[in-house]
């Protein structure tokens, strides 16, 4: 498969935003008309359902997996594929077409691309997020070390020039990006903690 249609098609799969869809099916508000306004489980959590938090959860980091798998199976160059499919699959969710590039911080996505490239790479960011997640109850706090951690844990599974570190690094930029807000509430000491309904 030409690389161009991988990011394409990663990007199209990204853009299925879980948290709208499983809103609508369940009959629940628009994720970005209330919490934080981010289109993501952590808003989603929100409104006490826990098991549509669950779902657009499996759903976001189902979708960052499906796009890497196909693109490393179907790819002209399997880990270039790989890492492009990284890449725009997390795009997609925060910048997607179907949803008037209205979405959110990535985090689930993140995690999705990153178990699909190596479990062990997934596993150690994922066991990250829920060390910070369960000592703070800060959401974005420990996607934002998260994120950091996952450049250190793929250079020390691959070489830095190798393509998925590069993936990695982008994502992570792209994630630390879209927290920009949640930084300075940080900052500020006003940042929500995870289980807060929504107002």
């Amino acid at each position: 498969m030409n690389l161009v249609v991988v990011a394409i098609a990663a990007y199209l799969i990204g853009s299925v935003s879980f948290a709208v869809v499983v809103s609508r099916a369940l009959g629940l508000p628009d994720p970005r008309s209330y919490g934080s306004g981010n289109p993501g489980a952590t808003n989603v959590l929100r409104t006490g359902r826990k098991a549509a938090a669950v779902l657009t959860l499996l759903g976001d980091a189902a979708k960052g997996a499906v796009a890497v798998v196909l693109a490393r199976e179907f790819g002209s160059a399997p880990t270039v594929a790989a890492g492009i499919a990284v890449v725009c699959a997390v795009l997609g969710h925060v910048f997607p077409l179907y949803h008037r590039f209205a979405g959110g911080k990535g985090v689930s996505t993140a995690a999705g691309v990153l178990f699909a490239l190596n479990p062990w790479l997934g596993a150690g960011t994922l066991a990250t997020w829920i060390a910070i997640a369960a000592f703070f109850r800060i959401s974005s706090l420990a996607a934002l070390i998260a994120s950091i951690s996952a450049p250190v844990f793929t250079a020390m599974l691959y070489d830095v020039r190798h393509p998925y570190f590069i993936a990695v690094l982008i994502v992570a930029v792209i994630l630390i990006l879209r927290h920009r807000a949640n930084i300075a509430k940080l900052l500020a000491g006003t940042e929500g903690r995870i289980g807060e309904r929504a107002s």
